[in-house]
């Protein structure tokens, strides 16, 4: 069987067993097994996978981050700070789509690992009252924390880009901000299309909170912004981050030992260690095979013109990974060879590509954890997801012919 057999069988096996309303977490275990039988992987090299997952910086990183992540949130949502926090932004903004897409944004702008965790529980919060499906909800909080991936260079996969290419990292920030516009005009084009007006300002009651004062109190949002500040201004790690704000939150409301445990139970869940285990090791498996890499080398040895390749090869990268440093890494340095140079045309049609199949994989963390919080249909949400990607391909394509 061909590695694009093989890969296409697995990709259907996920998508299949998601229809099935499968817990993501056990998809990609099951995913993992089916490329260990179709590249069939020696003993030792699954239990030099499995060690890999489990021992890997990133993975505890992320089992660490996505743990207190849930723990902030119970936190800020039990003492209604989140309450407070929206209805500052209803205040501030006043706008109905303006408030409910401020969260995703925001957080977005932070380069964390499972930050759509973070920022569901506020979309759920800002949307309380209007008439929203799941599937709605989940596209906003999934597509909206998106932009800044193509243009901000705190994310790792613009820097590799710019670093294997040659091309000066502005060029590729430039070249690439008309597919963050999109992003933001398309979530708009494809969503909330019933919500118009403003919120209506409430001066006090339980719901906006004793300590809110008009328009000027924005203390509720002290811990998102020092969560913030710490990762972005001091290059803290997020789970550093995130202990420097819970720890205090939980000494402000004095919080009992009891209930600490209790928050930490949910923090620490099997469901998260379930999900994480999962993503990770389909990420090694992937790696671990050669899947990735002799798929690329198949499409570069089969004499298919460039043009598709710097579409088709990114693409399926980015789809099967979830990953943009997955299909940078993993596709540029043979894109170059192909194209016969780095060229900012073919690399910036090349992102566009790779991060679209990122957007629209299964196995991308963020939209298996606003899925899994918002208990959405997987097909509601890319419902809206792929016409709004087939848009910014189609202005992938004229900026490459305009370059």
């Amino acid at each position: 069987m061909s590695d694009v057999l093989k890969l296409t069988a697995v990709f259907i096996a996920i998508l299949s067993l998601l229809r099935l309303k499968w817990n993501i977490g056990y998809v990609l275990l099951a995913a993992s097994g089916l490329l260990a039988i179709f590249y069939n992987m020696p003993f030792s090299a699954l239990v030099s996978t499995l060690h890999a997952t489990v021992t890997d910086t990133v993975t505890v990183k992320l089992f660490f981050s996505l743990t207190l992540i849930r723990v902030l949130e119970t936190i800020l949502r039990e003492n209604r700070i989140m309450a407070r926090m929206t209805e500052a932004s209803r205040k501030l903004l006043k706008s109905k789509k303006a408030v409910i897409v401020s969260m995703p944004m925001l957080i977005g702008m932070l380069p964390s690992l499972g930050g759509a965790y973070f920022s569901a529980p506020m979309v759920e919060e800002a949307s309380k009252g209007l008439k929203m499906k799941p599937e709605e909800k989940g596209f906003i909080n999934y597509w909206f924390r998106h932009p800044w991936e193509y243009v901000l260079p705190l994310y790792p996969g613009i820097l590799l880009a710019s670093a294997l290419t040659g091309i000066s990292l502005r060029s590729f920030m430039l070249a690439n901000t008309a597919y963050a516009m999109l992003v933001i005009v398309t979530g708009f084009l494809f969503s909330m299309r019933g919500v118009n007006g403003q919120f209506e300002v409430r001066s006090g009651g339980p719901e906006a909170g004793a300590d809110l004062k008009g328009k000027k109190d924005l203390s509720s949002f002290l811990p998102l912004a020092i969560v913030l500040s710490l990762v972005m201004a001091l290059n803290i790690e997020l789970h550093y981050a995130l202990l420097a704000v819970i720890v205090p939150l939980w000494a402000l409301y004095r919080t009992s030992p009891a209930r600490i445990v209790r928050t930490l139970r949910h923090g620490f869940a099997l469901e998260v260690i379930i999900l994480i285990f999962g993503a990770m090791l389909f990420k090694f498996m992937m790696d671990s095979s050669g899947a990735v890499v002799r798929l690329s080398h198949h499409f570069g040895e089969s004499g298919v013109p460039a043009l598709p390749v710097l579409i088709i090869l990114p693409f399926i990268s980015g789809l099967l990974t979830g990953l943009t440093v997955g299909f940078v890494g993993s596709t540029f340095p043979l894109l170059i060879s192909i194209a016969g140079g780095a060229h900012l045309n073919e690399m910036t049609l090349a992102f566009a590509a790779g991060f679209l199949g990122v957007l629209l994989s299964p196995v991308h963390l963020c939209l298996v954890l606003t899925r899994e919080y918002f208990k959405a249909d997987a097909w509601g949400i890319y419902r809206r997801i792929v016409p709004a990607s087939l848009i910014i391909m189609a202005a992938a394509f004229a900026e490459y012919f305009i370059l």
